[in-house]
């Protein structure tokens, strides 16, 4: 087994907590945080449940003291609010001390302002200002000025794995030695346009979804935002900092079958997990716990079961997905499901599969479904795209 990248530090704010420390409270009592939306204005509103984050835009731009006019959207501002955390999180008090990045990922971007005003651009000077944060580097930008980061700043947008790529690639750089340390994670807000573009895919739940379940009726959409920092060796021993985890593993690949659909054989979230367990020197029977990515979608969790049956030889390890707490957060999902995996490794816990109670029958795997003591050396987190990008990364213990 190789070492990794060191955690050093993390930052998240989710529908189950505005911290680190509330989403674990949230995981270790089982707490979900899918509900009828407050803040988004859409005519599925009592129709569907969502993941959403407590804060208003207001509330957020206060914590980060922005002036009135600023053109921040939800997307950029939750970013912001997540990284803050992790930086203070990993103990950073100089950033430019050491030769630091920055790679974020989002898939809304800022389309959740400016779905609100398109209509007005022409004729409303006020509103014109979000024309220039509707594209996806924006809250990247804004997130590098909030840290005060220049050294290397990127963005990712490959659907649903996009934050699952940028641990990968933050990892690839420090392996490299390209830099010191980098902040790497994802965020997405709630818009009309990703609950409507689901909506016409057929695949929302009107309930709280149930991953793995037989009778699994769709997905809730969520948003989120979670950033991890990681370091090299040389920097951790340099500043005789602590680790959380290691990132020791990490593969991507695609599954090349459809637009949005998984192949029946999972072949691109099987060559991930191949990949990943390679690159971290270990044998599927030593990974103890599997985050799943797990939407409850019909295709998405069968095709990944069968990949789970595939590169485990049917005898799978813990598994459980961790979207019934959160909902499907699009491009941050890898990022927040990352911190969810460290903090399982640092619990020693395995978080509840929400809402299971059948059995698919065309693969018998049952999850977690209740909150599970057990020591964990190795964590698995899949991340699985629109597009067939497939994303695995394994965290192991410090």
């Amino acid at each position: 087994m190789k070492k990794g990248v060191a955690i050093t530090g993390m930052g998240i704010v989710s529908a189950i907590g505005n911290s680190v420390e509330e989403n674990l409270e949230a995981l270790l009592t089982s707490k979900s945080g899918l509900g009828i939306s407050k803040h988004i204005q859409t005519h599925h509103k009592n129709t569907i449940k969502v993941g959403e984050v407590g804060f208003t835009n207001a509330e957020i731009a206060k914590k980060l003291n922005l002036p009135k006019d600023n053109n921040y959207t939800r997307t950029a501002l939750l970013g912001c609010l997540a990284a803050k955390e992790a930086i203070l999180n990993a103990g950073i008090k100089s950033i430019s001390e050491y030769k630091t990045g920055l790679i974020s990922a989002t898939t809304v971007g800022g389309m959740d302002m400016t779905e609100n005003y398109w209509k007005q651009f022409a004729s409303n000077p006020e509103v014109q200002k979000y024309i220039w944060s509707h594209h996806a580097g924006d809250s990247t930008e804004k997130i590098a000025t909030s840290l005060g980061v220049t050294d290397y700043v990127t963005t990712i947008s490959t659907a649903c794995s996009s934050a699952a790529n940028a641990i990968m690639l933050g990892t690839r750089l420090i392996k490299a030695g390209k830099l010191d340390r980098v902040v790497v994670g994802g965020t997405d807000a709630l818009s009309k346009f990703t609950i409507n573009g689901f909506k016409s895919l057929m695949i929302l739940s009107e309930s709280n979804c149930t991953p793995f379940d037989a009778n699994r009726s769709g997905l809730n959409l969520g948003e989120a935002a979670a950033y991890l920092v990681l370091e090299s060796d040389e920097g951790v021993a340099l500043q005789n900092k602590s680790v959380l985890a290691y990132v020791s593993g990490y593969g991507n690949a695609n599954d090349a079958f459809h637009q949005t659909a998984s192949s029946k054989t999972g072949d691109g979230a099987y060559l991930a997990m191949k990949k990943a367990l390679k690159i971290a020197g270990l044998q599927p029977s030593d990974v103890d716990y599997v985050n799943a990515h797990g939407t409850a979608t019909q295709n998405n969790d069968l095709s990944e079961s069968v990949a789970l049956q595939r590169i485990f030889n049917e005898k799978s390890p813990s598994f459980s997905s961790t979207k019934a707490f959160t909902g499907h957060t699009l491009a941050a999902a890898g990022a927040v499901e990352a911190v969810f995996s460290v903090l399982a490794l640092q619990e020693n816990s395995i978080f509840a599969n929400l809402g299971f109670k059948m059995t698919m029958p065309e693969t018998g795997l049952v999850p977690v479904t209740q909150l599970q003591k057990k020591e964990l050396k190795h964590v698995l987190s899949n991340s699985f795209g629109f597009g067939g990008n497939c994303s695995s990364l394994i965290f192991s213990e410090a």
